[in-house]
C-alpha cells in the first residue's frame, strides 16, 4: 500500500500533527479541506471533528485496541494490527466512504466511520456506523459530536439508512448517544456473542438519512456493492 508510513505501540500516547489540513487557535477553525467543525463539548473541551488522514492511523488503533481488551462494545477479541486498521480505514475513504476523527489539543481522542451495512449488492444504499472514543474523554459528549457529524456527511452523500449494530445491551452511553443522534430502537439479539466469559446481546438502530425520493449516490452502480 502506498502513503502508510507509521509504527504502533498500545499504551503509548500519541501527539498528532493537525497542521496539513487546518489550524485551530482561539475556538476557530483555518480550513483548507473542509467541513470540519470546533464543538464544545460539555462545556470544558473544544474538540475537532475532520476526515481522518493516514497520519492518524496510530491513535485510532490504540483508542480501538483499548476498547477491544477492556469493552464489549466490540465484539473482536484480539485487537487488529495497524496495518489492517490502514487497510480498513483507505479501503472506506476510496469509496467515498467518512472516517472522521475528533481531535483536542493536537491529539486524536476519538473516531467515527461508516461503511457498507452488508456486502451484498441490495444493500448499497444502507450504511453501519462505528464509533470509539478515548477513555480520558469518555461521558464528555465526544462520541456523540462524531456521530452527529457522520449521521450529517451519511446524509449528505445520499444514503438512505444508517443502522447501528451495538455490542452489549448494557452499553447504554452509545444506546443513549444513537438515540439523540435521531436513532430509533429496531430489536435486539440476546447472547449473541460471549466475551470476557459473559454472554451479550446486540442492538439493532437505525437512522432514516433520506426518504424514498431523493438522489441515489452518484457513485451508484446497479448490481454492485459499494
Amino acid at each position: 500500500m502506498k502513503g502508510l508510513g507509521f509504527a504502533c505501540g498500545i499504551g503509548q500516547k500519541y501527539h498528532i500533527s493537525n497542521s496539513q489540513h487546518s489550524v485551530l487557535f482561539q475556538g476557530r477553525i483555518a480550513m483548507s479541506h473542509p467541513p470540519l467543525s470546533v464543538v464544545k463539548v460539555a462545556g470544558t473541551i473544544d474538540i475537532l471533528i475532520r476526515d481522518s488522514r493516514s497520519d492518524d492511523v496510530e491513535a485510532i488503533h490504540r483508542i480501538y485496541a483499548f476498547s477491544v481488551m477492556n469493552g464489549t462494545g466490540s465484539f473482536d477479541e484480539t485487537p487488529p494490527s495497524c496495518e489492517e486498521m490502514a487497510i480498513k480505514r483507505e479501503n472506506l475513504t476510496e469509496k467515498g466512504l467518512p472516517f472522521l476523527v475528533a481531535e483536542h489539543r493536537g491529539q486524536v481522542v476519538g473516531f467515527a466511520y461508516a461503511g457498507p451495512f452488508r456486502p451484498r449488492s441490495a444493500y448499497r444504499y444502507t450504511l453501519e456506523d462505528s464509533v470509539y472514543v478515548g477513555p480520558d474523554v469518555r461521558g464528555l459528549g465526544v462520541g456523540r459530536s462524531l456521530l452527529s457529524a457522520l449521521v450529517t456527511r451519511c446524509r449528505a452523500l445520499g444514503y438512505r439508512q444508517l443502522v447501528a449494530v451495538i455490542g452489549d445491551s448494557d452499553n447504554h452511553g452509545s444506546i443513549k448517544a444513537h438515540a439523540a443522534a435521531g436513532f430509533e430502537h429496531m430489536g435486539q439479539l440476546d447472547s449473541v456473542g460471549l466475551k470476557f466469559g459473559k454472554w451479550l446481546d446486540i442492538v439493532f438502530m437505525q437512522c432514516v438519512l433520506n426518504d424514498e425520493d431523493s438522489p441515489k449516490p452518484p457513485h451508484d452502480q446497479a448490481h454492485a456493492p459499494i
